[in-house]
């Protein structure tokens, strides 16, 4: 049996220029949240909406309670992608290895700031941060890490495999018009990786599951 994949919340941009949205937002940030079930081991991705919202959702999409997941997975540690992890205490929380060493980093060197507000914050994220742990490259059976770097240094995807290749891409692909038409999100860290990523998702994925839109076919546009 292929790992199964269902969308738990969809996802959306805090303003979309394809839309000719300007440069603010013009509604909260969500990404989307995927389930994946291969054999007993349930993962949930980016859980984005707040708490009480999320586990609602959940049980709503999938009959599955909070203490059900196994493995909440994180493409990135933007804080949308993350917002309801507190509800998930009992599972594992895991991201790439090249992410958490990187946004380590930057909070280490934001700990030297003389502002006690920032310090405070940054001690909160780092909190955050030590209570993930760095994934293998398998997470399950017919899943495995896809690291879609650019967007953030380590921006990482998961592959599911089946008769259609599945990869979920986080930010890696924002929308499926960033997918059409090429697009990188503006803001990426390094966008010549950011594209080098996405060339990489063309040419593997059957399917993809956006950071901020539903699933789509991809070619079927």
């Amino acid at each position: 049996m292929y790992p199964t994949t269902d969308v738990i919340t969809l996802g959306h941009l805090s303003h979309n220029l394809f839309w000719k949205e300007e440069k603010q937002a013009v509604r909260p940030s969500l990404a989307t949240t995927t389930l994946i079930r291969s054999g007993d081991t349930k993962i949930l991705v980016d859980p984005s909406l707040p708490p009480e919202l999320m586990a609602r959702s959940l049980f709503d999409r999938s009959g599955l309670e909070p203490s059900q997941i196994d493995i909440v997975f994180l493409t990135s540690f933007h804080p949308t992608h993350r917002r309801s992890l507190p509800v998930f205490d009992e599972a594992r929380w895991l991201i790439n290895e090249a992410e958490r060493e990187a946004v380590a980093s930057h909070l280490n060197d934001l700990l030297d700031s003389d502002d006690a507000q920032t310090e405070r914050a940054t001690e909160s994220e780092l909190a955050i941060l030590g209570r993930t742990t760095a994934a293998e490259d398998v997470l399950a059976d017919g899943v495995d890490l896809f690291p879609s770097p650019g967007v953030t240094e380590g921006c990482c995807g998961l592959l599911v495999a089946g008769i259609r290749t599945t990869i979920i891409a986080g930010d890696a692909v924002l929308t499926r018009d960033h997918f059409q038409y090429s697009q990188v999100a503006s803001d990426a860290m390094d966008a010549e990786k950011a594209s080098q990523s996405l060339t990489e998702i063309y040419e593997i994925a059957d399917i993809i599951i956006p950071g901020h839109d539903n699933m789509f076919v991809a070619g079927g546009f």
